[in-house]
Order: C-alpha cells, then sequence, then structure tokens
C-alpha cells in the first residue's frame, strides 16, 4: 500500500513558471477548507490568493500556511485581476458568479452541479477524460463526489471490454452534504437535536435510502446526478445505470457496490489487473483486505476490492470508496487546474 506522502509527492504538478491569482468562492465551507489543504499539499502555484464567502463570514479570517488571511465577500468585483477560480460553494452562488469570473478573464473551476450537463461545459476526471479541458469555454464542471469514485472504478473496464450495464448502490457519508451533514451527524451523536438538518431523517444509529429530493419517477436528483455524470464522462450517452443513493453514519468516505456488465468477456483476475494499472487506483491486496471509508479519509486514491464474478450471470461485482471532500472534490478540482495548466490552457 503506497503511503500518503507518496500520492501526495507523485501526482504534484510543479508546473507554472509563475505564480497564479487564485480566488475560493465558498472557502469557508468543508470542501473549500480542505481545497486550501489539498493547494497546500501538492504546492499548487499561487502568486495572490483571494477568499470568498457569503456576506455573512465577510471579515473574518482563516489561517493558511502560517498566516491569517482576510475572507472577502463573494461578488463579480471580487473577481478582477484572478487567472483562476474554485467555486466550492452552492449551486446558487455558481449560477449567479461564474458567468461574472470568465467576463473578468478568470477561469472557473466549478464543485457545483450547476455546469456538470450544460453541453458547452467540460465535466472533467483529469485520469480520464483531460482532451475535455480543450473545449473549454471558461468554465470547467468537477463531478459529483460520489460519481468521481464510481467512474474511476469502472473507466479502465470500459476502455477493455466496454460496458453494457452499471448497477450501483452508494453508501454516502455524512459530509456530502457539507458542513451541515456534519453538524448534524456530529450533534445525534451527543444525543442534542440538529440546529439545521439537511437529512430526511436522524442518520445517527441508522441509513436513509434519500440523498437529495425525489423526483416524480421514483429516483432522487443525486442518482440522477451519478446516472447523467457517469455517461457524459464516459462519452456513453446511451449507457444503462440503475443507481440506489444511501446516506449512512460515517462521517467522511463515500462507498458504492457496482455491478457491471460487460460486452466483452471479462474475468476477476483480468478486471483487477486492469483497475490496479489505471492511475489514482488502489486494488486491495487480497480478498480480506476489504476497502472501508476509514482507508480513504485523507487520501487521494480511489480503493477498489471484492472483484467477483456474478453468481447467476456473467457481470462482475465490486467493491469501491473514496474520500468525498478530497478525491471527490477539492483533490479532482486542484487536479483540473494543474491539468490546465499542463495543457498551456492556464497560466
Amino acid at each position: 500500500m503506497s503511503t500518503q506522502s507518496n500520492e501526495k509527492r507523485d501526482v504534484r504538478s510543479g508546473a507554472a513558471a509563475r505564480g497564479l491569482r487564485v480566488a475560493i468562492a465558498g472557502a469557508t465551507g468543508a470542501v473549500g477548507e480542505v481545497l486550501l489543504e489539498v493547494l497546500a499539499e501538492r504546492a499548487f502555484p499561487i502568486e495572490e490568493l483571494r477568499l470568498l464567502a457569503s456576506g455573512r463570514s465577510a471579515g473574518g479570517t482563516l489561517r493558511w500556511r502560517d498566516r491569517e488571511w482576510m475572507i472577502h465577500e463573494a461578488t463579480p468585483e471580487a473577481f478582477e485581476g484572478i487567472d483562476v477560480v474554485f467555486f466550492a460553494a452552492t449551486g446558487a452562488l455558481s449560477r449567479d458568479l461564474a458567468p461574472a469570473a470568465v467576463e473578468r478573464g478568470a477561469l472557473v473551476i466549478d464543485k457545483s452541479s450547476t455546469w456538470r450537463m450544460d453541453p458547452g461545459v467540460p465535466l472533467v476526471i483529469p485520469e480520464i477524460n483531460p482532451e475535455a479541458l480543450d473545449a473549454h469555454r471558461g468554465i470547467v464542471a468537477c463531478p459529483n463526489c460520489t460519481t468521481i469514485g464510481v467512474a474511476m472504478a469502472l473507466a479502465p473496464i470500459e476502455r477493455a471490454a466496454r460496458l453494457s450495464r452499471v448497477v450501483v448502490t452508494t453508501l454516502q457519508a455524512a459530509s456530502g452534504a457539507g458542513r451541515d451533514g456534519l453538524d448534524t451527524l456530529q450533534a445525534e451523536r451527543a444525543g442534542e437535536l440538529a440546529k439545521s438538518s439537511p437529512f430526511a431523517t436522524t442518520l445517527h444509529d441508522n441509513v436513509i435510502p434519500l440523498c437529495d429530493a425525489l423526483a416524480p419517477d421514483g429516483f432522487t436528483a443525486e442518482e440522477q446526478k451519478l446516472r447523467a455524470e457517469l455517461r457524459k464522462i464516459l462519452s456513453r450517452p446511451d449507457l444503462p445505470v440503475s443507481v440506489t443513493c444511501v446516506r449512512v453514519p460515517v462521517a467522511v468516505g463515500h462507498s458504492s457496490s457496482l455491478l457491471v456488465h460487460t460486452e466483452r468477456p471479462l474475468d476477476p483476475v483480468r478486471a483487477r489487473t486492469l483497475i490496479a494499472d489505471f492511475p489514482g487506483v488502489e486494488v486491495a491486496s487480497d480478498p480480506s483486505d476489504v476497502p472501508t471509508p476509514r482507508d480513504v479519509v485523507g487520501r487521494d486514491v480511489v480503493r477498489v476490492g471484492r472483484i467477483r464474478k456474478e453468481l447467476d450471470g456473467r457481470g462482475l461485482w465490486l467493491w469501491q470508496c473514496a474520500d468525498n471532500l478530497r478525491k471527490g472534490a477539492a483533490t479532482n478540482a486542484v487536479q483540473i487546474a494543474e491539468a490546465l495548466i499542463e495543457r498551456k490552457l492556464l497560466g
């Protein structure tokens, strides 16, 4: 198993000749804070940093790289002179302000769902489809935190044997619902009433088979997002994908159970080799090494295990875990910026 320090050293870009003027919209949120950690760990080239948040957070400070940084209100004027903006806030903020940032010459990397399915906006996981960045028009979308781990596990299988059907059941951590989700789980564990819960019912000592609002067809928005995003990332608009998303009482780390059918035969041994060779993925060493959310917290790898043949068919079962705040959000966004630098599209 690779150490955390090796993972980070191996994937640093060190790419830009000059520092960039960087803004983070949503700097005080759960993803924003991890984004700052990742930028420091990967030695991302920053000449100027501008931390942005809502009006109620403006005027406060955040500590980063041994100094206090002032938090400013996220307004159109705040993007003047900025090279790249990481949006780690609500979809409403991204919808309102991302175009304003682009108009002022900034390149936007957005973590919300606002732009993901826009046909003019690339939806990118750098290990899978970095070439999609070449068509950007100022905004690049970062996939859903659940989608990233699932896509990383499936991409090598798609390339070798072409997927014909995928069935996904996710087990999603409380932090997937942002800081409110983490605060709610912490309060419930302490026997307290959460101030503002994003969940349909109590999460502590429970599982909730609803991760978002229900649509008329009985599926949730989270389930629809995973299906649509996976199709876009893999360039498979008609790929059959069935999804059930479940919220579990885990602080950090999304997991998923995947049933995969392929057009060309693929046995578990070959699948294990293909997945293990894919960048950013770590395959469990033996059947007793079962990937869990605890294994991936604070790490940037997607762990895959329990690769086995379907008992009554020709499909394969897989189990996958990833840190939803790092590779599922902040790290993928920074990797997008690094890929843009490498492709001479930024800096």
